[in-house]
This record gives structure tokens, sequence and C-alpha cells, in this order.
């Protein structure tokens, strides 16, 4: 991981638990993943600890939102 951030132009440390989270949330949530799944995924018994790791972005939110409305009212956007 050291040697791709250095590639990536990145100067902070990388460490295992930073790819945790990368996996969990940009890759994981933001491509609806369940919560459930993710927790799986990374191996924990309690979701609470997924909780941690995962986190929702404002995108992720907005996505989901904008499913909900088309679903309540029919109109699709984008």
């Amino acid at each position: 991981m050291k040697e791709t951030a250095e590639l990536c132009g990145i100067n902070k440390r990388i460490a295992f638990h930073t790819a945790r989270h990368t996996c969990a949330t940009t890759i994981a949530l933001s491509n609806d993943i369940p919560m459930e799944s993710v927790a799986k995924l990374l191996g924990h018994k309690n979701i609470r600890t997924t909780q941690l790791y995962a986190r929702i972005t404002d995108m992720k939110l907005n996505a989901d939102m904008e499913l909900l409305e088309e679903k309540l009212t029919g109109i699709r956007f984008k």
C-alpha cells in the first residue's frame, strides 16, 4: 500500500486499517452493497463494528434519497 500511495502522490501514512475503511465505504456501500454484506466481507460478527469502518457519504445519501423519491412519485431523475 505504501508503494501505491507514493505512485498516487499521497503523502500520508496509509495503513491496512485505511484500506478497510476505503473498501467498506468507497467500494462497497457506495455501490449499494448492504451493510450486512459489508460486515460479512470484513469478517465482523457484530454490525456495530462494521459501522465504525463504513461511513455513509453525502453522495450515497443523496443517491438513496433520489431513489426513494423516484419510488414514491414515479419520476425518474437524471
